[in-house]
């Protein structure tokens, strides 16, 4: 038998990556789409674990009108009774004690009453009266189902509460005699112990792995089938979910395997609870890195996948677009195989959604498509997305902005000279210069480094870009920069300002001089920009070298 853990008051595990990974954020020359990928999934995770809503329970309690289907006849019928006194706990202690078992069936169902009845209910109360022993025990009274079933959903309760008193369900010894009942012949009592140990898993890794090290996943998954009933599939499908949760340590990847068939059939479901519990944990497992999204994408899990991405409940759409940004966090390969199935063609819908959490999630996913290769950075293109991306980059609330500016950056760097144009052609230069007076250091220094990528980039026609960077009030911003207290942004703007700005007067004085030749920008009108105003029409020509300058994206 595997060693008990310590109780455990901090399941989500400690960051520990490499403080040199900050200082790498913004050097991208020479980055790889698989470490820009990375860089951006690392960024995401410090949002996720403190922004995100908690979007499935961990642990659930069992209310006391709750469990419809849990009844089945073999529990007596007076749950709309008042519930007992706390103060009553004594006599109800002793009575589970009586060798009478209507006298113990009705302690135990008292007991169960106390801890459904209250948003707070008495769990330290009942585990100091010294009821847990007796409710496991009870847990073994094989010829009194009624009996288990009572003392089982007591003890889902009690594990539903902190991570102090699950251990103390579980040091009383109460998980292999749930792993015995997933065989009982009484479903009601199968599925009140499916529950018991979904909150026991939810606990965190440790217990997790602990129940995992005991032998749950077979039997749990003898509960997957068309023949079984919503509402009992509904807490299985929960409870592989807290298998999939936590990455720190991930599940064993023996696991990872046994549970990916199940999930395949899962997320053919047709009940949107099931759909939205199993994509979440697709989303969890994709969270753990390349060699699990692998997993995933062998499953053949992708197809059924990505056309959730337009489910008509937005909580089925979440959890998609979560699980198919975590996969393209991948190689390109992976990045691929998402596309491949056309993924793109869902965006325009969800970057135009009435959620701003939507639009936020959807940008981050195209900044990692923007962070691959080029023909995955065209694609992008030729969806006819990226004045949608400068649309956030402009209009977005901060969050979705961030995220803007990160595909923005990341396209300058995978991105060929054309590819740069069209971002810039979508009137993307105001919105990013208007991004520079943020407080966020990491955001500026990622503006910046997306600026000085289409300036290098603008080759002959960078006097256009300087020129559009001037008349937005942006070389202002620029400058305001070389004051700034990050070494970093000191740098950015420093060196902008000094390859690309410091000859503007004596450029003008030459213009000046007679014999001059004074060369101007084609004069086309072009898409507004934020504030209305027609902007330049910046158009790639190779084909005629003699119209000079040419915007040579």
């Amino acid at each position: 038998m595997a060693d008990l853990p310590g109780t455990n008051t901090n399941s989500s595990g400690a960051n520990n990556a490499p403080a040199s990974g900050h200082q790498l954020l913004f050097k991208n020359a020479g980055k790889d789409a698989d470490e820009m990928r990375r860089r951006r999934q690392d960024n995401q995770v410090e949002l996720r674990k403190n922004k995100r809503d908690e979007h499935l329970l961990k642990k659930r309690n069992v209310p006391a009108a709750g469990v419809e289907s849990a009844g089945s006849g073999m529990t007596d019928s007076d749950d709309n009774d008042k519930p007992p006194a706390v103060g009553s706990l004594g006599v109800i202690v002793a009575d589970a004690r009586s060798p009478d078992q209507a006298t113990r069936l009705k302690a135990v169902q008292n007991a169960r009453k106390l801890l459904s009845s209250d948003r707070n209910p008495p769990i330290d109360d009942l585990i100091n009266s010294g009821i847990l022993p007796i409710l496991v025990e009870c847990l073994s009274s094989s010829d009194n189902p009624n009996l288990q079933f009572e003392a089982a959903w007591a003890l889902t309760n009690i594990a539903s509460g902190t991570s102090q008193q699950t251990n103390a369900v579980v040091k009383a010894g109460a998980i292999p005699h749930f792993l015995h009942l997933l065989s009982s012949p009484h479903q009601n009592v199968c599925e009140q112990a499916v529950w018991a140990l979904g909150n026991i898993i939810g606990d965190g890794p440790h217990l997790r792995d602990y129940v995992i090290s005991l032998g749950v996943v077979k039997p749990l998954l003898r509960f997957i089938g068309p023949e079984i009933p919503v509402t009992f599939l509904r807490n299985v499908t929960w409870v592989i979910v807290n298998l999939c949760r936590n990455k720190e340590p991930p599940p064993p990847m023996a696991t990872i395997l046994e549970l990916l068939p199940a999930l395949l059939f899962l997320i053919q479901h047709p009940d949107t609870n099931i759909l939205v519990d199993t994509v979440w944990a697709l989303s969890y497992l994709t969270d753990g890195g390349n060699e699990q999204i692998q997993m995933v994408i062998d499953q053949g899990i992708v197809p059924f996948l990505v056309p959730l991405l337009a489910h008509a409940d937005v909580k089925v759409q979440t959890a998609a677009l979560r699980a198919v940004g975590n996969i393209v966090t991948g190689t390109d390969e992976q990045t691929q195989t998402v596309i491949n199935h056309s993924a793109l063609s869902f965006f325009p819908a969800l970057l135009t959604h009435s959620k701003e959490k939507i639009n936020k999630e959807a940008v981050w996913f195209l900044s990692n498509i923007t962070a691959g290769n080029q023909a995955q950075v065209q694609a992008v293109i030729d969806h006819g997305l990226i004045p949608l991306i400068v649309h956030h980059l402009d209009k977005g609330d901060f969050q979705t902005q961030k995220e803007a500016a990160w595909a923005v950056s990341n396209l300058t760097i995978s991105g060929n000279p054309q590819q740069i144009g069209c971002v810039v052609q979508a009137g993307v230069i105001s919105p990013l210069c208007n991004m520079l007076t943020v407080k966020d250091t990491q955001v500026v220094q990622v503006v910046l480094d997306g600026l000085s990528n289409i300036l290098k980039a603008a080759d002959s026609a960078v006097g256009i870009v300087c020129e559009m960077i001037e008349e937005c009030g942006g070389l202002d911003k620029i400058e305001q920069l070389q004051e700034h207290d990050n070494e970093e942004i000191y740098r950015l703007s420093f060196g902008i300002i000094e390859k690309y700005f410091t000859d503007d007067v004596d450029a003008e004085e030459a213009s000046a001089a007679p014999g001059a030749a004074v060369v101007t920008a084609p004069a086309v009108s072009g898409p507004a920009d934020s504030t209305g105003e027609p902007q330049q029409q910046l158009a790639f020509n190779p084909g005629n070298s003699q119209e000079a300058p040419k915007f040579s994206f």
